[in-house]
């Protein structure tokens, strides 16, 4: 694999946890091939999680009504965005693989990584109207989730209680991820490792560090491009594709379903 540069972007509180572990993994392995690797590692770093108009340097544009996007991104234009932003943003904007460890809560990210996304990810700087989805501004860099789950796998399948994880990592990997352009490679996760014998746990780690030995040549996961939407009448499908899939067992994606089956991991394994 050619060298190239690697942001972690870690949420986790303990040295001593299997979230640290697996960012510990994926430094060496990564590193040991050449690459560049880059940790932010936000609760050392004390990463504020509040998106706040102590964001802007400066006086704002509207302090009556401030609005995030619309001022972080004038901030961002004329250089004014507060320093641990722009040093967040400097690391993304070198990077070509962006891994994002972290323990699932409730479904999602922990909050000072959800700050970091909602911080870091400014208007103008990683996403715009005209440039999102499959046309955004991130489509040469190549993302990906790395997380542990407080439940087992089978709670999280189409029958399981939690449902189907696919259902669950839609917003983030779709609404955060390809929202921005970026190349979402396959999830990593650890499945409750903290409720399986540490046998288990040391298997996961080595099933990690043999997935990274390749991860930059792996396949990607499969979204709908832009273009099959149709802008002027408010990014529905346009009808040809619905033609083209009316036939079809399953939907698109998750999110666009067209009222059909989801299509199996879809956003859980690539090539399907």
């Amino acid at each position: 694999m050619a060298a190239k540069k690697v942001l972690i972007v870690y949420a986790h509180q303990s040295t001593g946890s299997f979230n640290a572990a697996a960012k510990d993994a994926a430094v060496e392995v990564l590193a040991g091939q050449g690459c560049t690797v880059v940790v932010s590692d936000l609760y050392a770093m004390k990463f504020k999680a509040t998106a706040t108009a102590e964001d802007v340097t400066g006086e704002v544009k509207n302090a009556d009504h401030f609005r995030y996007a619309e001022e972080t991104k004038l901030a961002w234009e004329e250089g004014k965005l507060c320093a641990d932003i722009t040093e967040e943003q400097r690391k993304l904007t070198e990077a070509d693989l962006i891994i994002f460890q972290f323990p699932m809560y409730w479904f999602t990210v922990p909050a000072i990584m959800k700050g970091w996304i909602d911080r870091v990810l400014t208007l103008g700087y990683a996403y715009s109207q005209e440039k999102r989805y499959s046309q955004g501004i991130f489509k040469d860099k190549k993302a990906m989730l790395s997380f542990t789950t407080g439940s087992h796998e089978s709670m999280f399948s189409a029958d399981g209680i939690n449902g189907d994880m696919n259902v669950t990592l839609w917003p983030l990997q779709n609404g955060i991820l390809h929202y921005c352009g970026f190349q979402v490679m396959a999830p990593q996760i650890f499945w409750a490792p903290s409720h399986v014998p540490s046998e288990e746990r040391s298997t996961m780690l080595e099933g990690w560090r043999t997935r990274l030995q390749g991860v930059l040549g792996e396949k990607l996961l499969s979204f709908t491009p832009m273009d099959c939407f149709d802008g002027e009448k408010g990014f529905q499908l346009k009808p040809e594709v619905h033609e083209e899939n009316a036939t079809k067992e399953y939907g698109l994606t998750v999110g666009t379903h067209l009222g059909k089956a989801l299509p199996p991991n879809n956003q859980m394994k690539a090539g399907v």
